[in-house]
């Protein structure tokens, strides 16, 4: 079993305090699960939509009681998972874990394998790119709790004005043709200011397979410079950099980003299908200009990858009847249709094939804000109907490092200057990123190859 990567790469000193606080409302997931016949469990989570299953849960298995507690950022619970797992106790019965992150507790044996409870029947129902996701060394060890295929989010009257036509646009060439057009009229196509995870994602996309692991979990092969499809994100998006292409000087997520988006000057996103409501609340004068589309391929291609989704994993315990009642929840959150229904109307993009064929939800051209008021936010597209089809385009043969908490967190300090063209290139960041990662995955026990 490998040391904790996450714990030692992410020291926080308010992780100690928040452990404290989230384990004051939990004892250990192994200790005694029943009150009076009723099987409390802890459930960690920062996703909005989930507490909203609750109640219609708790009413269809009353032998359950549900506490759903918001640990912090899915970075700061990771740390308080570890540590709380590391300390055998304050550790949640069940824990939201992005797909990325699910290897790691995987290979340290951490998380359940589900197909005890019947998971393993599972694998038509969800997306290939979640279910994918999940299944890690012949077993299942979550549940998908949503998704996040790649679409291609437009400013229409931006790109109007530039002459573009977004639907037209299908490979990185023409990308970069779209982009030299945007900036003539003052905007910029797109941000990105050194995002790990949008590397990843554009790597994917691209049919990179930089990493993998051994099936014994005792070996990786890290191979970012031998890749020939990450070199040919690399070479792209350093010309955009190199022509003044992209914005590299605004944050993801700030406040000026948001302006950004909301003024136009960042006319579009290559993000992942969870964005709409966040374009609703975080770009309000956008109503009515954005649209949304396929990803342009580096070839043309009809394929995508994901960026972002979550899973719901069973935390490893001995005691069975709270892994039980764990599952139950996760299942009911996670492939029940009613529970699915509960969490997509809050705003989820769904996981399962069902919801994504579902003509109510293809057919949706309205965003319903949190005082329940609609908003054809894209003009009135059908926007679910360019997404559910991103979501089928995923393919499937990307996979992470079981250290890529770590791995996403040190590449702003190898890789961050390449954005600012001032001193290194992208490949250069990326040589130097890559060495980081063998020498870490060394100091961790593995076998590098």
């Amino acid at each position: 079993m490998k040391f904790n990567a996450i714990g030692k790469a992410v020291a926080l000193t308010g992780a100690v305090a928040m452990l404290a606080s989230v384990a004051a409302c939990s004892s250990s997931n192994s200790s005694n699960s029943s009150a009076n016949g009723t099987t409390e469990i802890l459930v960690w989570a920062w996703d909005s939509t989930l507490p909203r299953t609750v109640k219609d849960f708790e009413k269809a298995n009353p032998n359950i009681k549900v506490k759903v507690t918001n640990a912090g950022t899915n970075k700061t619970e990771y740390t308080a998972l570890n540590n709380a797992i590391s300390a055998g106790k304050g550790a949640p019965d069940l824990a939201q874990i992005e797909y990325y992150a699910l290897p790691e507790y995987q290979i340290r044996e951490e998380v359940e394998d589900l197909s005890q409870f019947g998971a393993d029947k599972f694998s038509d129902f969800y997306t290939p790119g979640t279910w994918s996701s999940v299944n890690l060394n012949n077993g299942v060890y979550a549940l998908p709790m949503d998704s996040g295929p790649m679409a291609w989010f437009y400013n229409k009257d931006v790109f109007d004005k530039a002459g573009v036509d977004p639907t037209q646009v299908r490979t990185w060439d023409q990308f970069y043709d779209a982009a030299k057009k945007i900036r003539a009229t003052g905007s910029y196509i797109t941000s990105d200011s050194g995002d790990a995870g949008f590397f990843d994602s554009m790597t994917w996309l691209a049919g990179a397979t930089p990493f993998s692991t051994g099936s014994d979990g005792q070996s990786v092969t890290i191979k970012l410079s031998s890749d020939s499809k990450v070199k040919t994100f690399v070479d792209f998006w350093q010309k955009m950099i190199n022509e003044d292409l992209i914005d590299t000087k605004t944050v993801g997520w700030s406040d000026d980003w948001n302006k950004g988006l909301n003024d136009g000057s960042i006319a579009s996103l290559l993000t992942g299908a969870w964005m709409p409501y966040n374009l609703l609340s975080g770009a309000p004068d956008g109503e009515g200009k954005w649209r949304i589309t396929q990803m342009p391929t580096a070839n043309g291609s009809e394929t995508n990858a994901e960026n972002g989704g979550s899973s719901l994993a069973v935390v490893k315990t001995k005691d069975k009847a709270k892994a039980e009642a764990a599952y139950k929840f996760a299942e009911y959150a996670c492939h029940n249709s009613k529970g699915i229904k509960t969490r997509v109307d809050g705003g989820a993009f769904p996981a399962d094939n069902d919801t994504l064929k579902s003509d109510d939800f293809l057919n949706m051209t309205t965003l319903t804000d949190s005082d329940g008021k609609a908003h054809e936010y894209f003009g009135g597209q059908k926007f679910n109907e360019e997404l559910a089809k991103a979501a089928a385009n995923v393919s499937t043969g990307y996979k992470f490092l079981p250290f890529e908490v770590y791995a996403r967190g040190v590449f702003g300090d190898e890789v961050g200057a390449a954005y600012t063209g001032k001193s290194i290139t992208l490949a250069k960041g990326i040589q130097a990123w890559e060495k980081n990662l063998k020498d870490y995955s060394s100091q961790q026990g593995y076998t590098v190859k």
